[in-house]
């Protein structure tokens, strides 16, 4: 029984991936034509569908507003019940339908035609009412559903959700769409972090330890214990940081020293030129170094002056780990 699950399971992913593989055949100059409409649209893209379509189509939008393309859903049945309202004049409608041929679809596709929008179908049959009264067509014609039955909408609406994809990795080059905007789309949760947060805003928030490479062993110990990030930055007058002193380094020079007395100073402890991170990078950078050099704190500087500490547990806490 085992064994048939997981031969049903690899026959499943194959049929959808040989139905993804083939839409490259499809990618033609109506495809080209189609990015280059959605990309100089000065209204939005509505995408409507209806069943399993309608759910691709909803993916679609959002795959579209966060990368810089606005867009809007309206439900294929709804459309013809009050929503066709949504669509402005300028904007251009995109329908998904494998068959073309939904009675929803039929009663959809003349009105669009008669507000006179760019009308861009995405069919699975190009014979198709649907196709047939399309400005553009964007064929995602499959051999066969995943479905046993060759029935249920598989390896269909896959290949729907992998045009969709398509067209907004072209819209996102063809209007040059960076991290920057990216950003902007994506403030929450773990993804906006990685896109905004930056070491500024996290070492602001820690205690800045600091003593001169004068002060004693004694001193050192004090601020790093007060201050509590297991370390502390050795400065000079100026703050301009000169090395730093960990927890380890402690510890290492009790085993090393004899004979531990007043005339130790942070200056013998130090290790000088320890790593550093601007404040305006963003915060991933310092986790990128603190996994790099193995680490778990950085000095943060700005043309050498010591401006403060970001920690490992910082990045844990924000949820970058």
């Amino acid at each position: 029984m085992a064994t048939d699950i997981l031969h049903i399971a690899k026959r499943t992913i194959e049929l959808e991936a040989r139905s993804v593989a083939g839409l490259s055949e499809y990618i033609d100059e109506s495809f080209e034509k189609a990015v280059q409409a959605m990309a100089d649209c000065k209204g939005r893209i509505v995408v409507s569908g209806i069943g399993k379509s309608a759910v691709i189509a909803q993916k679609i939008v959002a795959t579209f507003n966060s990368t810089g393309t606005p867009s809007i859903f309206m439900h294929a049945a709804d459309a013809i019940h009050g929503d066709l309202g949504m669509v402005q004049a300028e904007d251009i409608v995109m329908i998904l339908s494998k068959s073309g041929e939904s009675p929803e679809i039929k009663v959809l596709v003349p009105l669009i035609r008669n507000f006179g929008n760019l009308l861009v179908g995405v069919v699975g049959n190009t014979a198709s009412f649907l196709a047939t009264n399309s400005s553009i067509i964007l064929n995602t014609t499959v051999d066969q559903e995943a479905c046993p039955n060759n029935l249920a909408p598989t390896s269909s609406t896959t290949a729907q959700l992998v045009m969709g994809d398509a067209l907004a990795v072209c819209l996102m080059e063809l209007k040059g769409f960076h991290t920057d905007d990216f950003a902007k789309f994506h403030p929450g949760g773990t993804l906006g972090k990685k896109l905004y947060l930056r070491v500024s805003d996290l070492s602001s928030t820690n205690e800045k330890p600091a003593v001169l490479a004068t002060h004693t062993l004694k001193e050192v110990i004090f601020e790093m214990t007060k201050k509590r990030l297991g370390m502390t930055a050795v400065v000079d007058a100026d703050e301009q940081l000169l090395g730093i002193i960990t927890d380890g380094d402690l510890r290492r020079m009790l085993t090393n020293r004899a004979q531990i007395d007043d005339s130790v100073t942070a200056a013998d402890i130090m290790t000088a030129n320890p790593k550093t991170i601007e404040p305006d990078l963003l915060a991933v950078e310092a986790l990128d170094r603190l996994r790099k050099f193995e680490i778990t704190q950085l000095a943060v500087t700005s043309g050498g002056r010591y401006l403060g500490v970001i920690h490992l547990h910082d990045l844990i806490k924000e949820g970058l780990i």
